[in-house]
């Protein structure tokens, strides 16, 4: 599958068909998890959690033997670097038919964060089961999507626009692009991406979801790094992060500009 067909495919898969990840596959996935880097330089590292035999659980994930997380150091952009790296994870495994989901709230932190050795001077933000989907999703599957509105997105007239944030963008090839970006995974879906496009540059905001998201890290950065590694992934181009100066609405921040 192209990169657009592995993010378009490519679904949150919280029941699982109870068959253990292939050893193959688990290779395949731990050699490309080496090979992953993001445009902030930061290290994020992976690892292979067993399920049974730490005793790893989450209330809304079935028939699952297996998790991976990922840790990266406590500095600045690590949250928008993690979001890059670990979708860069989700997107090959998809392509290998292994189905993933990020959880970021719903486990007991500490026994994962335990697990994976997390550092004092690291965040393991984020983690996801590992396996084969199974053929009908569970009804605490079925709920929490719905919940959530996971298969809807808002219209692209209100996330991206041309020059300025008061003019909504019409390029249809820049709008075939930024498909990739509006169907990339937010916490909640809460899709707190927009880009404003200026000749080649694609400049990337924040638009902080009031009264959530706050915590030891801005949850809504990952989900930034995210788009970030959808777009690169489709569009290529180079990533920078000098600030345009550009007005902005309240509470939107300037994140990257990705220039192709």
């Amino acid at each position: 599958m192209t990169p657009m067909e592995l993010i378009k495919t490519r679904k949150s898969v919280r029941t699982f068909d109870g068959r253990p990840l292939g050893e193959e596959d688990k290779a395949k996935l731990l050699a490309y998890t080496e090979t992953i880097t993001n445009p902030y330089g930061i290290p994020v590292t992976f690892v292979l959690l067993d399920a049974d035999e730490v005793g790893l659980s989450t209330p809304v994930i079935t028939g699952e033997h297996l998790y991976i997380a990922a840790k990266v150091p406590q500095v600045e952009h690590a949250a928008e670097a993690f979001g890059y790296a670990f979708e860069a994870m989700v997107l090959y495994a998809w392509s290998l038919g292994i189905g993933t989901t990020w959880i970021g709230g719903t486990m007991e932190r500490q026994v994962f964060e335990a697990a994976a050795q997390t550092g004092d001077d690291e965040f393991m933000m984020c983690v996801s089961p590992l396996g084969y989907p199974a053929d009908e999703p569970a009804e605490v599957d079925a709920k929490l999507r719905a919940g959530v509105k996971g298969d809807e997105r808002l219209p692209a007239s209100d996330l991206y626009f041309e020059g300025d944030f008061a003019t909504p963008l019409q390029d249809a090839d820049a709008l075939a692009l930024l498909e990739a970006v509006r169907w990339a995974p937010t916490a909640a879906n809460k899709q707190p991406c927009r880009v404003v496009k200026d000749g080649n540059a694609y400049h990337f905001y924040e638009a902080h979801t009031p009264g959530y998201g706050a915590g030891r890290w801005d949850i809504q950065r990952v989900d930034l790094g995210i788009a970030l590694c959808h777009f690169v992934c489709v569009a290529g181009g180079a990533v920078s992060f000098e600030d345009p100066g550009l007005a902005t609405p309240e509470d939107v921040d300037y994140i990257a500009t990705v220039t192709i």
